[in-house]
């Protein structure tokens, strides 16, 4: 695993940056909302259940910002790769010359304008966290949002709880839709911690929908053994589990307890040779 520079992880526009402290912000502030404010409320402190919950809190927690931090440092360009262009010249027919890294690059390796560089079997680029998604970083986005959706969502269920039902009497009131629907400007305009656990109950909603959209959408692509650009083709499929194997590594059925556990993937990222050589109509 090789990372990268701290001059190639820090936002390169301003689209980055605001996504990027977003999260940064609403992640750790959600989480000391939830221990210090909710729980204490939900469950008696001390207890069985808010020690379990507790500790499921650090866990997912844990996994958010460490498969954050792992897709934002692990280098999946071509800059990480001595490449070698292949003698055999059917395999050399795949590749391509990118004009910008004035070099030839592997198939599936495409250029990123935010980035400024090739990146092996290029997804996308991730605005939450700043960079390109490829062949090396792919399994932590993966867990990234699956930790996003089941944190927010627990989030939002407890929040849910501790504001319609537990604080009724504060919440049941009209000015309540204008900071949902306007959180920002209520805050600016009537200050109180009734109002910032309103934007906080928001933003959690918001994290647990982004991340819902952004897993439905990749999930169709990632299960095809595709990226995006490749939607809708199935030239690298090798069934569900070789695709999984094929981003999460040949340990992938313990991948999911931390990015930091090794599990070394089947391919180099370099040299792709589609499952079908010739399409049906070829043959």
């Amino acid at each position: 695993m090789i990372l990268r520079s701290w001059d190639r992880v820090k936002p390169h526009s301003i689209s980055d940056f605001a996504c990027f402290l977003l999260v940064a912000v609403f992640v750790p502030v959600t989480y000391i909302f939830q221990v210090t404010v909710v729980m204490p409320e939900l469950f008696a402190i001390g207890g069985v259940w808010y020690t379990l919950f507790w500790l499921a809190s650090l866990f997912l927690i844990f996994n958010i910002t460490s498969n954050m931090l792992a897709c934002m440092l692990v280098d999946t360009s071509i800059r990480k790769e001595l490449l070698k262009p292949p003698m055999d010249a059917e395999q050399l027919a795949r590749w391509h010359s990118c004009h910008d890294c004035q070099t030839l690059v592997p198939p599936r390796s495409w250029h990123c304008e935010v980035c400024n560089v090739c990146v092996l079997k290029r997804d996308h680029h991730c605005r939450f966290t700043c960079c390109c998604i490829g062949h090396h970083n792919y399994r932590y986005f993966f867990y990234y949002l699956v930790y996003m959706i089941i944190g927010s969502l627990a989030a939002a269920i407890m929040e849910s709880i501790y504001l319609w039902h537990l604080h009724l009497d504060i919440y049941w009131r009209w000015s309540t839709l204008f900071t949902i629907f306007a959180p920002v400007v209520s805050v600016m305009l009537s200050p109180s911690w009734e109002a910032f656990y309103l934007v906080i109950y928001d933003l959690t909603l918001l994290g647990f929908g982004i991340s819902s959209l952004l897993l439905v959408f990749h999930w169709s692509i990632f299960k095809s053994g595709s990226v995006t650009r490749e939607r809708g083709t199935r030239k690298y499929d090798r069934g569900l589990r070789g695709n999984l194997e094929m981003v999460l590594g040949r340990r992938m059925h313990l991948t999911w307890l931390s990015p930091f556990l090794r599990s070394d993937l089947p391919h180099d990222g370099v040299n792709w040779v589609p499952i079908a050589a010739f399409s049906p109509k070829e043959e």
